[in-house]
């Protein structure tokens, strides 16, 4: 690394995700996954965001919502998809199939070729369940 990139090194803080609708979203990431709300705040154009973020986890998911005649409330076009967001998690078993029960949907079962486990949330947007 060099001196400069040294100087003017960067932190990854947050990934965020465009979601339909806040409070299906948050009481998914919320009350299943177990993040906590620490920021919220309302864009100049209308919009608005809440920063989450796991117990013990400096990175945050921030979830973007936009309303209906927004310009950025548009459908989902092909390159803008978000590919997954990953979880180390203690039994990636138990997690899948506590969030199964709580209305996530299968992405990759534990019946799939591999060891992956994956689920989809409230917007078909993918969680990979990483034992660790």
């Amino acid at each position: 690394m060099t001196e400069k990139a040294r100087r003017d090194a960067m932190r990854f803080w947050y990934t965020g995700i465009r979601v339909r609708d806040l409070e299906r979203s948050l009481s998914f990431y919320r009350d299943v996954v177990g993040m906590k709300e620490v920021r919220r705040g309302t864009m100049p154009h209308g919009g608005v965001y809440v920063g989450l973020r796991l117990p013990g986890s400096e990175s945050e998911l921030e979830l973007n919502y936009y309303p209906k005649g927004n310009r950025f409330a548009t459908r989902y076009k092909r390159g803008e998809e978000l590919d997954h967001l990953g979880f180390v998690v203690k039994d990636a078993r138990k997690t899948f199939d506590r969030l199964i029960r709580a209305g996530a949907s299968v992405a990759l079962g534990p019946d799939s070729k591999g060891t992956e486990l994956y689920v989809r949330d409230p917007d078909g947007i993918w969680l990979e369940l990483c034992q660790g």
